[in-house]
């Protein structure tokens, strides 16, 4: 979450960044969900949509334009300013074509909603019209505009194909998604323009997103007023314009070269991902079975998996998940799991009692809507034991009122002797931790990764700044991300404003490709965020005896809105050895509060309140 001024982009009006309020607007009442439909190119009636509960709403091209207008219209009208709600809402796409040119279906995505496509390949769902995210004008004290895409979080896109048409005036004939932290684009067919800012409303336009993977854009792209951004394995058909600080490509086909270390050139350009391994996804079979299908891991990859041809993976029957429902009991999904079922997470808010612990190999643990769950009790909502080819996509775990140690451990428990390879390792895509926000919360520690070879793809890892239960010592927590398994890759981690080190790396081998990062907002003074003589923590640490390390494209950033004048000594400390290269890192000091001394390890320039930066380290060790 980023509360702050940024340059001035193109399009994005220069109006400094204004205080402003956060409101939750009351929802309108929402219209049922789709009922039976026929499958495209199939005489007879399709088999019916399995019970996913009332909250997935299940479309077929069968539907007339107006009638899908209207239910998605509908869920908009509640999510879009639903930023701390309890609702949650999937909308699928059966294979065939929606809308059209001449009456295109065009809608917003608003809290807590995924669209995706239930083909095996995006070009399998086409909607002609665009799936867009507007930002938010938030209410302010002086009556001026305050319209930011700061706070769009919480919502996916995937798997499908957009035609882009319709839309007015300044919206003409373009795909808006104005998005920030845990807002995915993924396997997604872009024809047409694409802008990931609002450039339409009032200023300021903000945007503090973001993460693409998987999607091919025909058209240009308007990066924007993006302060970061990641793009992994996609091709870009047209121009990528602006920018703010850290944008970070990886395996993209047609991204900008790299340009880094100085202001405006902020380009930090991998030819191909180390470790990539895609998020499973819902399908639905030519027969109209249900499936889940879980793509495999790739090394040294570079494009989209599925322009060239079949996606390399394996797919599961729906029949062999359990599919879970907000309030079964935990001991029931248990049971589930340890008879051999795979997890099917429906859209909800879950209370977690007790550990739900993943103990088979090749257990697939799947969310729809953002599904959430809620630690109570002090428990540590999902263990994963240290077995191969384990999958955790689509959720959203939360903190409770009662310290956990963890919300998520990777690596812990029982071992049957299978333990993760290169080849087979264990996948997390679109988890999403949160201590405070929707309520008080809090856990020593969000994630902890015991497992080698374990790949993290899109993880916002976040200590509340803003909504209920928010405060030093009221959302306590000290680390964001353990990790302590050996040949770890992270691409796509942001983590923000925990009361220690942000993220502490202790495996040897690990990767990331790309971090961010603000500081904790809310430290009352200098001696509560210390240790021994050094001031503050370090964003991103690396253990002093790990031998062999690697990062690209990593961004901090402080703000210390409750003491403007509290310094961290550094942003970034890692050892000083042959073995460990960072690669692109920065520093910001925000809105006049706060100061990074140097960004890492007493190499490159202060940020103050008076110089706000960026300050940038090209590499360390220097060449």
């Amino acid at each position: 979450m980023a509360v702050h001024a940024r340059p001035a982009a193109p399009r994005a009006g220069g109006r400094s960044r204004r205080p402003y309020l956060r409101a939750l607007v009351g929802a309108a009442a929402l219209v049922a969900a789709a009922g039976a439909a026929t499958a495209p190119g199939v005489a007879s009636a399709a088999p019916a949509a399995p019970d996913l509960g009332p909250n997935v709403l299940v479309f077929d091209p069968s539907m007339s334009t107006a009638q899908i207008q209207a239910k998605v219209d509908a869920v908009a009208a509640q999510q879009v300013d639903n930023e701390m709600g309890s609702e949650r809402y999937a909308l699928l796409f059966r294979p065939g074509t929606y809308g059209s040119v001449q009456h295109p279906l065009a809608f917003q995505v608003g809290y807590y909603t995924e669209v995706a496509g239930l083909g095996a390949s995006p070009k399998d769902v086409t909607i002609n019209g665009s799936v867009n995210v507007y930002n938010r004008c938030l209410p302010t004290t002086d009556g001026s505009s305050n319209c930011i895409a700061l706070d769009n979080f919480w919502r996916s896109l995937s798997n499908m194909t957009i035609n882009v048409a319709g839309g007015t005036d300044c919206r003409t004939a373009t795909e808006f998604w104005a998005v920030s932290q845990a807002a995915p684009m993924r396997k997604v067919n872009v024809v047409g323009n694409t802008t990931l800012m609002d450039y339409c409303t009032a200023g300021p336009q903000y945007a503090s997103g973001g993460f693409i993977a998987d999607s091919a854009f025909s058209g240009g792209i308007v990066n924007g007023s993006q302060q970061q951004f990641l793009t992994r394995n996609s091709t870009l058909g047209g121009a990528w314009s602006n920018g703010v600080w850290n944008q970070v490509f990886a395996g993209t086909v047609g991204a900008p070269a790299t340009d880094f270390g100085s202001a405006g050139h902020t380009y930090t350009t991998l030819d191909k991902t180390p470790v990539s391994r895609e998020k499973p996804y819902l399908y639905v079979d030519p027969a109209g079975a249900w499936k889940v299908f879980v793509p495999s891991v790739k090394t040294g990859s570079r494009g989209t998996s599925w322009q060239s041809g079949a996606q390399a993976g394996r797919s599961f029957a729906l029949s062999s998940f359990y599919v879970a429902k907000p309030g079964d009991r935990i001991a029931t999904i248990n049971a589930a799991l340890d008879k051999g079922k795979n997890l099917l997470f429906t859209p909800g808010v879950y209370d977690v009692d007790r550990s739900i612990k993943v103990t088979r190999k090749n257990t697939v643990v799947l969310g729809l809507g953002i599904a959430t769950l809620t630690a109570t009790h002090g428990s540590v909502p999902l263990r994963v034991s240290d077995v191969a080819g384990v999958d955790v996509a689509g959720l959203t775990i939360d903190a409770g009122a009662q310290n956990s140690a963890a919300l998520m451990e990777v690596g812990s428990g029982h071992r049957d002797g299978s333990r993760p390879t290169k080849a087979n390792p264990i996948g997390v895509q679109d988890v999403f931790f949160r201590v405070g926000g929707p309520h008080v919360g809090k856990a020593t520690t969000s994630l902890v990764v015991k497992s080698d070879h374990t790949v993290l793809d899109d993880l916002w890892v976040w200590r509340a700044d803003h909504g209920q239960g928010v405060g030093w010592t009221v959302n306590t927590a000290d680390t964001g991300v353990i990790v302590s398994g050996d040949d770890v890759t992270a691409t796509g981690l942001f983590v923000e404003h925990f009361q220690k080190y942000n993220v502490q790396w202790n495996g040897n081998g690990g990767k990331t490709v790309f971090f961010q990062n603000e500081m904790p907002y809310d430290s009352p003074d200098q001696a509560s965020w210390s240790h021994g003589d050094v001031n503050g923590y370090a964003a991103y640490r690396v253990a002093p005896y790990v031998k062999t390390h690697e990062a690209w494209g990593l961004g901090s950033y402080i703000y210390t809105n409750v003491n403007p004048g509290l310094h961290a000594t550094n942003a970034f400390e890692v050892p000083d050895r042959k073995g460990i290269t960072m690669h692109d890192l920065l520093t910001v000091s925000l809105n006049k509060a706060g100061t990074i001394d140097s960004v890492i390890n007493g190499v490159g320039g202060t940020v103050t309140p008076d110089v706000q930066g960026p300050a940038f380290v090209t590499q360390y060790p220097m060449p």
